[in-house]
């Protein structure tokens, strides 16, 4: 089935083949599908179902009562740092402080983002557990919370130098994690 019908604009050309390709299926794909360049690759994936949907907003909540001074984002895109393509993802969860994000621009320096959060599906899990692991890091985003549907287990990455995470702690699914500062906190996945 070809697309010939556009269902939004493409506001920038890039003048980079790989990046002129990625705003263009943005521009093409149906509303609700996610296009993510990620390590140079186009992405494109489903909406989310129910179940990660339930996940994403438990996770909120949880940040949510232990510090209302955040903003919790979902499905706002970040511009990560990178080679010749900058990557530009789409985080399940985006924390940072209030209005950060406040401007009318689709695609976001990362820099605010106190954590981000993925929840795995079968089409996302291998870019979720290492490519973006790598591009987290690099834009040295201090928390990168990881949870592996798919695998049954919740991850949590922080302290990034050198365009890695230099600590990373693991929990199966439905256990407590601690958060790291700046949150510092425990979260229950048993209410995922």
């Amino acid at each position: 089935m070809a697309l010939t019908i556009p269902e939004r604009e493409v506001l920038v050309t890039a003048n980079d083949p790989v990046e002129d390709a990625f705003f263009a299926a943005s521009a093409a794909v149906p509303q609700g599908r996610r296009v993510e360049l990620i390590e140079g690759q186009i992405h494109v994936t489903p909406p989310a179902n129910g179940e990660h949907e339930q996940i994403v907003v438990r996770f909120n909540d949880q940040v949510f009562d232990h510090d209302r001074s955040l903003a919790r984002y979902t499905g706002i895109g970040l511009e990560l740092p990178g080679g010749e393509v900058r990557d530009r993802v789409i985080p399940d969860v985006v924390v940072a402080p209030w209005d950060s994000y406040r401007d009318q621009l689709e695609w976001h320096d990362p820099a605010p983002a106190l954590l981000v959060a993925e929840i795995t599906s079968p089409s996302t899990g291998g870019n979720d557990r290492e490519k973006k692991l790598r591009g987290y890091a690099h834009a040295e985003i201090p928390v990168y919370v990881l949870v592996d549907r798919e695998e049954g287990v919740v991850s949590v990455h922080s302290e990034p130098s050198g365009g890695k995470y230099t600590r990373s702690q693991q929990v199966a699914l439905g256990k407590k994690i601690m958060l790291p500062k700046p949150f510092d906190f425990e979260l229950d996945t048993a209410e995922f």
